[in-house]
């Protein structure tokens, strides 16, 4: 599906199998709704505290309904089980020197991505490594139902700046996806706002449905 330059699709980030509230039955409940009810662009799943041989378990299901829904996979902090389930990237939050060498052994066999920086020098010195992309807030931390001002103001700097993607990570509810669309970072993640719902479907329609139309009216502008 072919979107216009200035409209952001969505990423999905699901919460750990081991997180209040989360069971790797309604996670993967949940992530099929989600998937079938609108364009997402990647799945990034959080291991949390979530112990190996369990969350290796829930993300090999999590990425087969990923991959065959269009998406891109993506673990967070763990190669090994990114490698074992064949999914299609990692994300490394943690020391620079962590992300380098993620960046050195898998790059271009799988998407690297990195995030979770929280002033302009950290984020070129991450730039410098060139991963795959930068998510611009941090993993799990979607708690309040706005997105960061920091995270806002840090993609927008980015994507004024820089070729690499920029990912914005949006709050808990998609009603601040406007001053998420205005940065003009290239994707908004979405995971509470989805995985805490009480609809999920609904939530991931109705965002895709409001970036159609920010974009069609940017474009009239």
């Amino acid at each position: 599906m072919k979107f216009p330059e200035n409209r952001p699709r969505l990423v999905l980030v699901v919460p750990s199998p081991s997180s209040e509230g989360h069971a790797s039955d309604t996670l993967l409940a949940t992530l099929d709704k989600a998937l079938a009810a609108g364009d997402i662009a990647s799945v990034i799943l959080d291991n949390g505290k979530t112990d190996e041989a369990s969350f290796q378990t829930f993300a090999a299901a999590a990425v087969s309904k990923v991959q065959a829904a269009g998406a891109a996979a993506i673990i967070l902090n763990d190669t090994r089980t990114a490698g074992r389930v064949g999914a299609d990237g990692v994300h490394i939050e943690g020391p620079l020197a962590d992300i380098a060498d993620a960046i050195e052994r898998y790059t271009p066999k799988l998407i690297v991505g990195t995030g979770n920086v929280k002033e302009r020098h950290a984020a070129l010195e991450v730039g410098e490594l060139q991963p795959d992309y930068m998510f611009f807030g941090k993993i799990g931390a979607d708690s309040k139902a706005e997105a960061h001002p920091r995270n806002l103001s840090l993609a927008e700097w980015w994507a004024a700046m820089v070729e690499i993607p920029a990912i914005v990570q949006a709050g808990s509810k998609i009603d601040d996806l406007a001053a998420c669309f205005a940065t003009r970072a290239e994707f908004i993640a979405l995971g509470a706002a989805v995985f805490s719902a009480d609809n999920p479907a609904q939530i991931v329609a109705d965002a895709n449905r409001q970036l159609d139309e920010m974009s069609a009216a940017d474009t009239e502008e």
